[in-house]
């Protein structure tokens, strides 16, 4: 059943367009502007808006386009336009660099004055890399500092979030704090989290365990958890409060269960960055007499006692996009911010940003981009533009290292099928499409390349809007699987169970879910 009417539509398309089948067929139609209208027919976008457009790579030909103009939620598909404009802007050897300096002076073992610890982004410092900074420190001679520690993130601006970012995701991982200096848990470079592991106790009664990562007293926990009978609920929630490093535990888990494993926000993660530091510090007998104070900026006149390099920018793009890290683009926005204006901030970033699509012939004048990562209701891109710019980049010489980055379709592999990882399994387009994948409430979004049976390589984006069904992720594969069939009648691509899996866990971004990522 059709339960939409777009007649004018499929006028146009019918009149304008043709679909060619493989080489030889009697037809120069495939139906697929059919096909696909009927995909977006099904229920499951009754009162929704869709914005689709499909082109051939090798030309720009457009071969299919329903509502291009359109400007709906693009969710993270925001992140094509960021992670794009990164690679020209800073280059895909970028590196982020932090520093430990002092305007101090030695007398044998101790330096007299204040050491500074000065970030410019880096958002996959992790605690043993601050111990390698300390070790650099200790290993010099130096056992005690007799001034204070100072941190500086100064290189980004104070807004620590982005704009209308939703008020409950603050304690959310996906939504963490921004800053120039922070800390990462883990090597999939979740900057600004702690991971909070929670385990029953070994009786019920008993109070569960918690253990924090990394090991910081820059949080405190707030056990008001039980440990309950085996074959109870385990119903935990662990969640920050506001304004607060007090993480909250409360609920049951039964003797034997799982417990609870959550990536949590820290608050201000500077102070974060710099308490993981002076820990270091201390492990490695090195003292620091002062108290630690943030947001200072670094004497121009400093001299540099440690300094630790990021991964270049190209292997960066391979966490930041397999698993669509929000933190990464929004840094991204700032760094770019700070290099082409001089200010590390969300508005001279999206300028920066804008202007390279205006370079590249996408119209900048068609989108709204407020933050860098798409977790803002407020970005609107249209299908059309995405489509643009998927075709521009292909000339661009790192073109190689950012299609890289992009998801595969059934590819097990978490650093090569990223998010899309579990989608399109059993299908022509497994292992075949690549795509950023998009999910906010109620906005889904996927664009990339797609391969058809005849080896044309395709341009789709997909931007769905306004439904009221948990997912509409089934409908954007079987798009991307009709285009990959490519066959001379362009059948509707009816998916396997095994594709099905979007659907069954809601409209959420594949790696929003830790731990158990899908």
């Amino acid at each position: 059943m059709r339960h939409w009417s777009w007649a004018a539509t499929l006028a146009l398309v019918a009149a304008t367009l043709s679909w060619s089948g493989p080489a030889g067929a009697d037809s120069d139609r495939s139906g697929l502007p059919e096909a696909i209208d009927t995909i977006l027919g099904d229920a499951r976008m009754e009162g929704g808006a869709a914005s689709v457009v499909v082109a051939d790579a090798a030309g720009g030909e457009v071969l299919y386009a329903h509502q291009p103009t359109s400007r709906l939620m693009p969710a993270s598909n925001t992140k094509l336009a960021t992670s794009t404009a990164a690679m020209q802007l800073l280059g895909p050897d970028y590196r982020f660099t932090t520093d430990v300096l002092t305007n101090g002076t030695r007398h044998g073992s101790v330096l007299h004055g204040d050491l500074y610890l000065r970030g410019t982004g880096d958002p996959t410092l992790l605690a043993s890399d601050y111990d390698q900074l300390a070790a650099k420190i200790a290993e010099s001679g130096v056992t005690r500092v007799s001034g204070r520690l100072l941190a500086d993130d100064t290189r980004f601006d104070r807004q620590r979030l982005g704009r209308s970012w939703a008020a409950d995701d603050e304690s959310s991982y996906y939504s963490a704090q921004i800053s120039a200096l922070s800390v990462a848990p883990d090597t999939d470079y979740d900057t600004g989290t702690v991971i909070v592991q929670v385990t029953p106790g070994a009786e019920a009664g008993d109070a569960p365990a918690v253990t924090v990562t990394p090991r910081t007293g820059y949080v405190h926990i707030d056990m008001r958890a039980t440990t309950v009978a085996a074959g109870g609920a385990n119903d935990l929630t662990v969640e920050r409060e506001h304004g607060t490093n007090t993480v909250v535990v409360s609920g049951t888990t039964p003797v034997g269960g799982s417990g609870a494993k959550e990536w949590v926000t820290v608050w201000e993660p500077t102070g974060y960055a710099a308490a993981v530091f002076r820990d270091a510090l201390a492990a490695h007998g090195v003292k620091v007499t002062g108290p630690t104070r943030l947001g200072r900026a670094t004497p121009k006149d400093a001299t540099t006692l440690a300094t630790h390099d990021s991964m270049q920018l190209r292997d960066l793009l391979i966490p930041f996009m397999k698993l669509s890290n929000n933190m990464h683009a929004e840094i991204l926005t700032k760094a770019m911010g700070y290099k082409t204006a001089g200010e590390g901030s969300w508005s001279a970033g999206l300028a920066a940003v804008s202007g390279y699509l205006k370079g590249v012939g996408a119209d900048p004048g068609k989108v709204r981009q407020v933050d860098g990562s798409g977790l803002s209701r407020m970005d609107n891109f249209p299908a059309g533009q995405l489509a643009k710019l998927l075709l521009a980049v292909r000339s661009e010489p790192w073109y190689a290292d950012w299609y890289r980055s992009l998801p595969v379709a059934c590819d097990p592999q978490r650093f090569v099928g990223g998010t899309l990882r579990s989608r399109m399994c059993g299908t022509p387009a497994a292992l075949n499409a690549r795509g950023k994948t998009g999910s906010l409430t109620g906005a889904s979004a996927l664009s990339g390349y797609v391969t058809d049976a005849r080896g044309r390589e395709l341009v789709y984006s997909i931007v769905l809007n306004n439904f009221l069904v948990s997912s509409v992720k089934p409908l954007e594969d079987a798009i991307v699987v009709t285009l990959a069939k490519s066959t001379e009648d362009a059948a509707v691509a009816t998916l396997p169970r095994t594709a099905r899996g979007a659907e069954a866990r809601g409209d959420v971004e594949c790696s929003w879910r830790k731990p158990a990522q899908c």
